[in-house]
């Protein structure tokens, strides 16, 4: 075939290629337009697009597509939609220059999933908005772009809605608090409306011919309408400002008409009155939205015990006097006293007492840690019996605690790439249901039914719809399930990790750290140096002191258990995954594997039998040179973690394929290897041959999973479709993952797998339920075999079920 003119071929395979096109790229529109295209095609299994490089990857069947049909079929596509709103795509291209920033606010007000969309819309319409995302399920946005907090706040506050700052813990308590008040608000509203709707509808049963009682119940439906449901008619005329609609345009056009159609017959004494539906539809609604919101209260429970967590007040010490202030005005560098039995309200160093802090809540550490001068605290543990003085090193949403909950927070507020397409059926839905119903009312007048009942009809078309359950049936389950997971000690930091998780079929191990406990000690010390054995611990030791690898804390373990004083280092470099070069005494110090120190040029020949002899019984050779020579090699034992043997049989159990890559030597990395069931390992690898590693397996079609805790396993973490870090690890390590296992436990990596798969269930479950309500009630509901009160009641019913069936993964 001649060569496309719309893309470039970069990558292929039998059942899978990657092409890149200038049509596509930084236009988010038409990636979108070119995977509805193609996933309408049977042959074509997956497409995944990224519109800021043009990329696209499609899966496919080559017995039902010829891969030469599929790239004809591409290029004539791309062709298509190259022609189509050029215009606009040039007016809504967006240039960027200078620093962005992320703002994440609450929003009040939201009543379904269209308000969510509505805000979205108008956001990304700004300039200065790269990228909105609003989530109905967490009553959330985030906003990425050159636009201050109080420009999104305004821009929010001026469709109906509130926001809230999120950028505290204090400030996620108060919006806790203010969730319980909306909660009995939305209680009391139903209430009164059932109070004066239930003599209405009991009226309105009986079919009364008395003048009287058809006054009664326009004089009970009138404050039901327009005191309880007002809502629902101002939301609507401001959305019909800004020329859409959504749930509440729906509930105020059939109450309005409802009620608007009853008024002519009262003043003329004849005629049907509406009454009865008009009062029973506000009440029915207030309890789908009263329960909707006790739901989703039940939903968040894992974010509000992590916010009350941290305490509310702090006792500073400034000048030599004690006082209690807001936690919120603690500043970098507060002295702060934590008496026993008190919660240490931020991270910080100890400078004074000596105490046990109970860690489990944050670190998952079962037992109290012993915590003295010098040693680091988090904000939220408790205090045992000792009194602790501290110095604040991190406050407000820089603290543990913070970044944890903003992690959850990110989870439950992402959306999957299954909502994209939810997202759009939800933003035509309404102006379709409104449609409809005027088709139906249409429809049965010219087939000779009397107008009363065509109304009818028409009403309760508009009332069985219910785009909310499409809204809430993903973000539900996401919330639910990210909750879920952060008490179990997972923290997943977006939720398309959590969709992702259950398609893995390849998980590769770190060693040290990740599959053996993270806690080694040196073992063996066997030296070739004239230098005396103590002067070389001390070098050695002085220099690990400034790394961060597991080995070298265990040599400044070691030489602190024989008590040989540190020297200061003039000159330090770490060579991630290799080792480290110092200077300490005027020597110069190489220390690392085998591979560093050949590379820096060292003979290690008298060190080798020994160093074998240590890997061949599962301990780590760390190398030393001095001064150029060989001069030492440290045996380094660490012991593999007591529940990794059973974590691998569980993966493997499920048809994952497990495989180690370390930086170790190959016999210490085979010994650990047999110990806990892992037959294929790759030894001496570096940090790019880890991350190589990933790339060939996701070449393959395959989807990976890493788990690692070092600086070294960043990169890899950060390229798997799923990286998983060990929570004791390093900050760079967790930064680059995609979930946090807190516990340090391999265990529940089996745990996520299985929590995102029931969480796919769970969402599909609900999009079926929510879908398969709409295509069965909405035909009913316009052949008039329902009547407005039971549309109703199963419209308010259905978000309600939507959230119940998402709660089941509580018990998972």
């Amino acid at each position: 075939m001649p060569a496309p003119k719309n893309f470039h071929l970069i990558h292929q395979l039998s059942r899978r290629i990657r092409i890149t096109s200038p049509v596509l790229k930084n236009d988010q529109e038409r990636c979108y337009i070119l995977e509805i295209i193609l996933k309408k095609r049977p042959e074509i299994k997956t497409v995944r697009s990224v519109y800021a490089l043009g990329s696209v990857v499609i899966e496919f069947d080559p017995a039902g597509l010829p891969k030469r049909n599929l790239l004809i079929l591409l290029d004539a596509v791309l062709r298509n939609i190259a022609h189509t709103q050029v215009e606009q795509h040039k007016q809504q291209k967006k240039e960027f220059d200078g620093p962005m920033q992320e703002i994440d606010l609450a929003v009040e007000g939201m009543s379904c999933a269209s308000c969510a969309l509505l805000i979205e819309m108008v956001l990304k319409r700004d300039d200065r908005v790269k990228q909105a995302s609003v989530n109905f399920g967490t009553s959330t946005l985030t906003v990425i772009g050159q636009l201050a907090k109080q420009d999104v706040a305004v821009k929010v506050n001026e469709l109906g809605y509130q926001t809230f700052a999120t950028d505290t813990l204090s400030q996620r308590k108060k919006l806790i608090g203010r969730e319980n008040e909306r909660i009995a608000k939305a209680r009391q509203r139903f209430v009164w409306s059932a109070l004066l709707s239930l003599p209405v509808v009991v009226v309105g049963m009986t079919m009364p011919t008395s003048r009287w009682l058809h006054w009664l119940q326009f004089a009970l439906t009138t404050p039901v309408v327009f005191g309880s449901g007002w809502t629902f008619f101002a939301k609507a005329g401001r959305l019909a400002k800004q020329r859409t609609a959504n749930m509440d345009s729906l509930i105020a056009l059939g109450v309005g008409a409802a009620y608007g159609y009853s008024l002519p017959p009262l003043f003329r004494r004849k005629g049907h009155l509406y009454f009865e539906a008009a009062a029973a539809i506000i009440t029915f609604v207030l309890l789908g939205r009263f329960l909707e919101e006790r739901a989703k209260g039940k939903a968040g429970e894992a974010i509000r015990k992590l916010v009350d967590l941290q305490p509310p007040t702090a006792t500073v010490i400034r000048d030599g006097q004690e006082y209690v202030i807001d936690v919120d005005a603690i500043v970098v560098d507060d002295e702060l006293l934590v008496r026993p039995g008190e919660k240490i309200p931020t991270d910080g160093i100890v400078i004074q007492g000596v105490s046990t802090v109970d860690e489990s809540m944050v670190t998952g550490e079962s037992l109290p840690v012993v915590k003295d001068t010098g040693h680091k605290v988090l904000g939220g543990c408790v205090n045992g019996n000792g009194a602790l003085r501290i110095r604040a090193t991190a406050v407000g949403m820089d603290t543990v605690l913070a970044g944890i909950v903003h992690m959850v927070d990110q989870a439950q507020s992402t959306k999957l790439p299954i909502q994209k397409q939810v997202d759009k059926i939800s933003a035509v839905f309404v102006p379709s249901v409104m449609v409809l119903s005027a088709a139906t009312m249409v429809g049965w007048l010219v087939v000779g039914a009397p107008f009363g009942f065509a109304f009818g009809n028409a009403i309760t078309v508009l009332l069985i719809a219910c785009p909310c359950a499409l809204g809430l049936a993903t973000p539900a389950a996401i919330m639910v399930g990210a909750g879920h997971a952060a008490r179990e000690g997972i923290y997943i930091r977006n939720g398309e990790s959590l969709e992702t998780a259950a398609k893995l079929n390849v998980i590769v191990f770190d060693k040290t750290g990740t599959i053996t406990e993270g806690k080694p000690k040196v073992s063996d010390f066997f030296k070739v140096s004239r230098l005396g054995e103590e002067k070389i611990i001390m070098l050695a030791a002085s220099a690990e002191h400034n790394s961060e690898h597991f080995l070298g804390k265990a040599i400044v373990e070691y030489a602190k258990e024989l008590s040989i004083e540190l020297k200061p280092t003039a000159y330090f470099y770490s060579e991630t995954g290799l080792g480290i070069t110092a200077e300490i005494d005027g020597k110069k110090l190489i220390l690392g594997n085998k591979a560093w120190l050949i590379e820096q040029g060292i003979k290690v020949d008298s060190l080798l039998t020994v160093a074998s002899k240590f890997s061949g019984e599962g301990k780590t050779p760390v190398y030393m040179a001095i001064d150029g020579k060989e001069a030492a090699v440290f045996g380094v034992a660490d012991k593999p973690r007591p529940q990794a043997a059973q974590a691998i049989q569980r993966l493997q159990k499920l048809g994952v394929q497990t495989l180690m890559v370390t930086g170790d030597t190959e016999k210490t990395a085979l010994y650990i290897a047999a110990k806990v069931g892992i037959e294929t390992v790759i030894a001496n690898a570096k940090p790019e041959q880890k991350l190589a590693i990933i790339h060939q397996f996701q070449s393959e079609g395959k989807k990976v999973g890493m788990i690692g805790d070092g600086i070294n396993d960043a990169p890899a973490l950060a390229a798997a479709d799923v990286g998983f870090a060990i929570g004791t690890g390093t900050d760079v390590a967790i930064e680059s993952a995609d979930m946090t296992l807190v516990h340090g436990d391999i265990n529940k990596v089996t745990e996520a797998i299985q929590l995102s798969t029931d969480t796919i269930k769970i969402i599909k479950q609900n999009l079926f339920w929510a879908f398969g309500y709409n295509t069965i009630a909405i035909p009913v509901a316009a052949l008039g075999k329902l009547n407005p009160m039971i549309a109703s009641a199963a419209m308010a019913l259905s978000s309600v079920s939507v959230i119940v069936n998402s709660l089941r993964l509580n018990k998972a």
